[in-house]
């Protein structure tokens, strides 16, 4: 019988696809319409109005809640505090009450415990995104970082932020990456983003942005099934 994942603030499914990959069922929640999403199954609702019991059916629970807050790319931002919400602790309440197992994802900056951190380059990716992960009911062993080989600044690596606009962290990487210090390598083209990602069925830069690796979430997959 397959194991039945609960992916909440899903986007367009990357950490859906990481389980998938592994033989879960995997249902998504969005707020918002999300036309790429790859999961068994989607429902367009607020992650807080779900019922206890709903999210009780389910072996596990993925949680991505919005990371604008605590993101370098919007630290210029005006008045961010109030423009981006904070909803990392009321996340952690909800899947406590419901006693499964589950992960929190962010970015590092956000307030989580630090159970575990993935980059792009654990995965032979072609992006760096340093993702880290509260990890609640069973544990995930910590790759090894290793120092870079490639650079964002450099070209080398894909920064998949901003909606595909350049300066996705202002002026400095509008200078690295277009005023001619990025290199010809460094690509703003959507089949490169999708390959950078291992994420091909996204049609969208923006939708892109807000993904998680599948490699990411097929790593945290593998050490829970060594478990059940």
């Amino acid at each position: 019988m397959n194991l039945k994942l609960l992916d909440l603030f899903c986007g367009s499914g990357g950490a859906s696809k990481g389980f998938q990959n592994e033989g879960f069922i995997v249902t998504g929640i969005d707020c918002e319409k999300m036309p790429f999403y790859c999961g068994n199954k989607f429902i367009q609702d607020n992650v807080f109005n779900l019922s206890l019991d709903f999210i009780k059916s389910f072996d596990l629970i993925w949680a991505s809640p919005p990371c604008q807050l605590f993101s370098v790319g919007t630290m210029g931002v005006k008045n961010r505090n109030e423009k981006y919400p904070n909803l990392i602790e009321k996340t952690r309440t909800l899947l406590k009450k419901s006693g499964l197992p589950y992960i929190i994802e962010n970015v590092p900056n956000a307030p989580l415990r630090k159970d575990l951190m993935l980059c792009g380059e654990m995965f032979n990716l072609r992006i760096i995104r340093h993702r880290i992960f509260e990890i609640e009911g069973f544990k995930t062993d910590q790759p090894i970082h290793k120092k870079h080989k490639r650079s964002v600044c450099k070209g080398t690596a894909i920064g998949v932020w901003n909606g595909g606009k350049p300066g996705g962290f202002g002026k400095r990487s509008y200078y690295m990456q277009v005023a001619g210090h990025g290199g010809n390598s460094y690509s703003f083209k959507l089949i490169d983003w999708q390959k950078a990602m291992n994420i091909n069925w996204v049609k969208s830069k923006k939708h892109l942005t807000q993904c998680v690796p599948p490699d990411y979430s097929q790593f945290i997959a593998k050490s829970f099934l060594k478990l059940t």
